[in-house]
């Protein structure tokens, strides 16, 4: 597969660093994807090279405050510019592939603002994969962190702190996980405006699931210990139309890298070229 670079500059100014792939075969998709929290698009390379080798282009871009990104760790100004930064990336493959069907992907933070994306801008998009969704977290947050994360989000938005994610949780493989550790471009802050709106929307979206109108391919670890697998399963069962639920037995958060990967993105591939238009 090819691989190329590219960035972008945004309303306010910040440069976002942004990569895609392009397969070796004919093209039949390109898929849009959005990572998780404290990541970036370079922790997708594996999930890319299936992709391509489907038939798939695959455009990311690390996230405001992430990655090779411009913009405070952990932060966003407010979740519409985090969605307006989703619209640019869909820009950028209706313009570079025009006439090629194009799914949104979301996995975790990426997932939450994709179902967000979908329910509050209306694309027209071949289909939504999100995987392992914030629509929950799989615990309860203590309650004087909610609480100062909401008086923060009042008087000093941009206030950062651990984000206390169990690196542990995300997946089987010590490899994966370990790796994780050693990624220079990961960081594990999070401000008070994106976990606010963040688990503000995330509720909001199990409210609205009944509005979601695309197809939607919503996956997630039972076993995951980071966000909840039954808030997954309690939206899919809500939305009225073509959803496919697959929740994937004794998996953690990133279904992608884990040891049963391969089962994982064969069945994301299949569900891709049902929805082939």
């Amino acid at each position: 597969m090819q691989n190329f670079e590219f960035a972008w500059k945004t309303a306010d100014g910040l440069e976002l660093y942004a990569q895609g792939w392009l397969p070796e075969i004919p093209l039949e998709a390109v898929i849009c994807l959005v990572h998780g929290l404290g990541e970036h698009s370079g922790r997708y390379f594996r999930l890319a090279a299936y992709l391509t080798r489907a038939g798939c282009a695959v455009l990311a871009f690390d996230q405001r405050g992430c990655g090779k990104s411009q913009g405070l760790r952990g932060h966003i100004p407010s979740y519409e510019v985090a969605l307006d930064d989703i619209s640019h990336l869909l820009d950028e493959a209706g313009q570079r592939f025009p006439d090629s069907p194009c799914f949104l992907y979301g996995h975790s933070l990426g997932g939450n603002l994709v179902i967000n994306y979908v329910l509050r801008r209306f694309p027209r998009l071949a289909g939504i994969i999100a995987t392992s969704p914030w629509l929950r977290l799989a615990f309860e947050p203590p309650a004087f962190k909610v609480r100062l994360g909401r008086i923060m989000n009042s008087v000093w938005p941009s206030f950062t702190q651990a984000n206390c994610l169990d690196i542990q949780a995300l997946c089987r493989d010590p490899e994966v996980v370990e790796a994780y550790k050693q990624d220079p471009l990961v960081h594990n802050r999070i401000s008070a405006r994106l976990f606010t709106t963040a688990f503000n929307s995330g509720k909001w979206a199990l409210e609205h699931a009944e509005e979601f109108k695309l197809p939607l391919l919503l996956m997630h670890g039972s076993a995951d210990r980071i966000t909840s697998p039954q808030a997954s399963s309690q939206f899919a069962k809500e939305v009225p139309g073509d959803c496919t639920f697959k929740l994937w037995d004794g998996l953690y958060h990133e279904i992608h890298n884990e040891r049963e990967h391969q089962d994982v993105l064969n069945f994301l591939v299949e569900w891709i070229k049902a929805h082939l238009s």
